[in-house]
């Protein structure tokens, strides 16, 4: 070569360099960032697992190419500070175990020299995880502390399709598709500071369980279509679901059970579901500015073991759309009202109730007590109401 064609070529390699933004010095060194590791591409790697298990003990990041990877027993995390990330749903791990194995496991194994129960913060995103009638859950994770699932679709399995099992503090399940699971969409047993917010719930046996936990913030997300309940809550205090769509649960929308207390359930719409909320077992709760349309029965219970309960601001309606009018082109589908059971200190305000059946109040079993019922607006509803001064013991106030 020519000592001039190579001086042309350098000067036009410094020259698109500079053209870029970059100096020539920082292309000489090309030193790694001190503290700094690579992520582990795990198209470089005989199995996912084998990837996973590349990481180091402080963790790093595991990123997955496009593909279907075919599992038959359960990828698992050890380490804290995890990011483990596809490459969208064209990422896709299918779980071929059949017998009742979750497709992935997070969780810290316990050994003599490792006593500590609880992962820390790891951030499972961006891929598709599909199971079999006879596998178990899609991902379980136990005892991990501020675990981030998001962006991840988890459908068919055979159990759930989230378990969270005590990851007490800060878990967090957003942007996720859960769908056509055999029992619960997201099982949250014993945890803390949830957020649950932007999903997508679909077709599972019910779309969510909050058992013995604190703080629930459910928001955003939709259910459709599920097998038996949506939201089901027990033994949880101070939690929020509001700004949800709940559509078409065969049975109840919405259940507060077993000593639940200072939730509240609010703006949600709550449709042409076979129950709506149903407080079995809730005190200190407030259900208002709710949208409960073509509930089958019940459209609002208040069950005896409830008490001190707000009820404000909700429409309970049919499909009446006006000019005589019902959308689903029938006068005779059932809209359900408010039912009380033997409850006792609740305030209903402000509510309209309009064209429901049987009736817009329905007072059932043994007499409720110190029953406020003010400001509302009956619509062609029969209603027992009225009955409420008479049936009601202690004090209760009715006004127009």
């Amino acid at each position: 070569m020519k000592w001039w064609a190579l001086t042309i070529g350098l000067s036009g390699v410094v020259g698109l360099v500079n053209a870029l933004g970059i100096s020539v010095s920082d292309v000489a060194k090309r030193s790694v960032l001190p503290g700094a590791r690579a992520p582990i591409d795990a198209s470089q790697y005989a199995s996912l697992q084998e990837a996973i298990d590349a990481l180091p003990v402080e963790g790093g990041v595991v990123r997955i190419p496009p593909g279907k990877f075919r599992v038959t027993e359960p990828l698992t995390i050890r380490h804290d500070d995890v990011l483990l990330v596809g490459s969208g749903t064209a990422t896709h791990i299918e779980n071929a175990n059949t017998s009742g194995l979750p497709a992935l496991r997070i969780y810290r194994p316990m050994s003599r020299e490792n006593s500590q129960l609880r992962l820390w913060r790891v951030h499972v995103s961006n891929m598709r995880i599909t199971g079999n009638p006879q596998s178990g859950p899609g991902i379980v994770a136990s005892h991990v502390n501020e675990v981030y699932l998001e962006g991840v679709s988890v459908s068919h399995h055979g159990g759930d399709g989230i378990l969270l099992d005590h990851c007490y503090e800060d878990p967090r399940v957003v942007d996720c598709l859960i769908t056509y699971n055999g029992a619960t969409g997201l099982n949250l047993l014993g945890c803390h500071d949830i957020v649950v917010a932007g999903n997508q719930f679909e077709e599972n046996q019910d779309a969510l369980h909050c058992f013995d936990g604190f703080n629930l913030c459910m928001t955003g997300n939709c259910l459709d279509d599920h097998l038996r309940h949506g939201v089901v809550i027990e033994n949880t205090y101070g939690s929020v679901v509001s700004g949800n769509m709940i559509e078409e649960c065969k049975q109840t929308a919405i259940i507060l059970d077993r000593d639940c207390y200072g939730v509240t359930i609010s703006a949600n719409v709550i449709a042409h579901d076979g129950s709506g909320v149903d407080l079995r077992d809730a005190h200190g709760c407030a259900v208002s500015a709710n949208t409960f349309t073509i509930i089958g029965v019940d459209a609002l219970r208040i069950g005896p073991q409830s008490g001190r309960i707000t009820v404000t601001g909700n429409t309970l309606c049919d499909s009446y759309i006006g000019e005589g009018k019902r959308r689903r082109g029938t006068d005779d589908l059932r809209a359900a009202g408010l039912v009380l059971e033997g409850t006792r200190s609740v305030a209903i305000a402000g509510n309209l109730f309009s064209s429901l059946r049987p009736k817009a109040v329905e007072l059932r079993g043994a007499d409720s007590r110190q029953v406020l019922f003010g400001d509302n607006l009956l619509v062609d509803s029969p209603s027992d109401h009225e009955r409420l001064q008479q049936s009601v013991q202690g004090s209760v106030l009715i006004t127009p």
